[in-house]
């Protein structure tokens, strides 16, 4: 039996679907921010390569680096055949590079085996080389239209400030944070609900020095009423 704490209650679910709104409202006004792995029309190749990427690294590092990336390693084949030494020297801007280098190679190996095509379960995703719970939340929105949100540390810091904190240290098993976040996600378009997060938790709702006074959900959020 799940715990009391992991089970979202009615108001919870309220606030969320509430916060959703809002700040995919607010993304669409023009309030988040502009990457080019956000055009219509991207590649699956490159949106999943940048979420690898985008971990421990900020979005505009990133965008600095993205065609340079991609004009060299155009596709899941070229990636893969590429040798370890010089996907690690590409990356080293990037920081973390050998372990980023590592995983786009796993992940290459497999997408280039099998046509560019990944599991479509859960379950599943996880067997597959360098695919832990954020990229596989990942492959199951962008490559099969599933509702899954992109949990990281920024996610989690608007959803607890909003609604409560939660109550484990690591996001991953959180199992309130969890359900929290997929009811963020349960209505609307799923990338526009995760990019507005994200994109609020950078520009407003920052770990240091949040800007309340502008925020466009500040008059619910539990973090501003206390």
């Amino acid at each position: 039996m799940s715990s009391p704490d992991a089970v979202l209650g009615t108001g919870e679910k309220r606030k969320l679907t509430l916060l959703a709104a809002d700040l995919a409202d607010w993304y669409r006004q023009g309030g988040g921010r502009s990457f080019p792995w956000r055009e219509p029309g991207t590649p699956l190749y490159q949106l999943v390569c940048v979420e690898v990427l985008l971990q421990r690294t900020r979005a505009e590092t990133v965008a600095s680096f993205y065609h340079r990336f991609f004009t060299r390693f155009p596709g899941w084949h070229a990636l893969s055949d590429a040798p370890a030494v010089e996907l690690e020297e590409f990356l080293k801007p990037l920081g973390l590079w050998k372990r980023r280098a590592a995983s786009l190679r796993a992940l290459a190996a497999y997408a280039a085996e099998h046509d560019g095509m990944f599991p479509n379960r859960y379950e599943e995703l996880l067997q597959v080389p360098a695919v832990g719970q954020y990229v596989a939340h990942a492959i199951l929105m962008f490559q099969h239209g599933e509702r899954f949100p992109l949990i990281d540390v920024n996610m989690a810091r608007v959803v607890e400030r909003f609604v409560r904190p939660r109550k484990l240290a690591d996001i991953r098993h959180d199992p309130w944070l969890q359900q929290a976040c997929r009811w963020l996600v349960r209505r609307g378009d799923p990338k526009t609900v995760n990019w507005s997060v994200l994109d609020h938790a950078a520009l407003t709702c920052r770990a240091r020095k949040p800007e309340c006074q502008s925020c466009p959900v500040s008059s619910r959020c539990a973090f501003y009423a206390r």
